[in-house]
């Protein structure tokens, strides 16, 4: 083999969840939204038994810049429910794995009320103390906007607001740099992205369904989904095949 031989870089999946919890009753909205506890662990345990190492959006940042190689996989979880640090973070700690929760800076200790439109049952978001909690154990800190907005809705001044105030209001409640962002609804327009990153983020994540190539553009990452009916076979095409690539626009 020539000595300047190199393999290709894998695919980078990065994984979002929303709620770690048991789902709702049959007919509830938006059902698919809930992984339950058990199901989670037994993600996080073939994570770990196929050789990824679950990592944050900081921990992950050189293998999407091509600074590092590895078998990786980022872990994301969306709005900042209590769930996740009751029976997420346990998990994670245990497999030595980090991952990033996008927060909503303004409704920190209160519920997912821009969720009651569609019908989705309230659920506790983490407090100031509990976000502390989740940080203390290794895990991270992302941004979500003030109040999980549409941002193509809002003006200019209103979404730098929204975009720039998340980043300040999370750093001086956690007393930790909030280096990375998430689109509410995975609604953004190219200007949306550029305000990003302008505000400091060094990364932001959508909703576009696919792996991560090594030259993504950092403030428009696609991530995979996982679901309440993502069955381990599935979950595993999720991570090592073109199952969710094939799917991007």
């Amino acid at each position: 083999m020539p000595s300047d031989f190199c393999a290709p870089v894998e695919p980078i999946p990065i994984l979002v969840y929303h709620q770690i919890a048991e789902a709702p009753p049959k007919g509830a909205p938006f059902r698919s939204l809930y992984v339950s506890p058990k199901s989670f662990a037994r993600q996080m345990r073939l994570l770990k038994w196929l050789g990824y190492r679950g990592l944050s959006m900081s921990a992950l940042l050189p293998y999407l810049r091509g600074e590092k190689r590895g078998k990786v996989c980022g872990i994301t979880f969306d709005d900042g429910f209590v769930n996740n640090l009751e029976h997420a973070m346990p998990v994670l700690h245990s497999f030595g794995f980090s991952s990033t929760c996008y927060n909503v800076s303004q409704r920190l200790g209160q519920t997912n009320d821009w969720d009651r439109e569609v019908g989705i049952a309230p659920a506790p978001l983490m407090t100031s103390g509990q976000l502390k909690e989740w940080l203390a154990h290794g895990q991270e800190v992302g941004a979500h906007t003030r109040h999980h907005v549409h941002l193509p809705l809002l003006s200019e001044e209103d979404c730098v607001h929204e975009i720039a105030g998340s980043l300040a209001e999370l750093r001086d409640v956690c007393h930790v740099n909030v280096d990375h962002f998430c689109y509410p609804y995975g609604e953004f327009k190219p200007e949306h992205a550029a305000m990003v990153k302008r505000a400091g983020y060094l990364t932001a994540t959508t909703t576009e369904r696919a792996r991560c190539k090594t030259g993504d553009d950092l403030w428009q990452l696609p991530r995979v989904p996982v679901v309440r009916s993502t069955t381990l076979p599935v979950f595993w095409l999720k991570l090592a095949t073109a199952y969710e690539d094939r799917r991007r626009d």
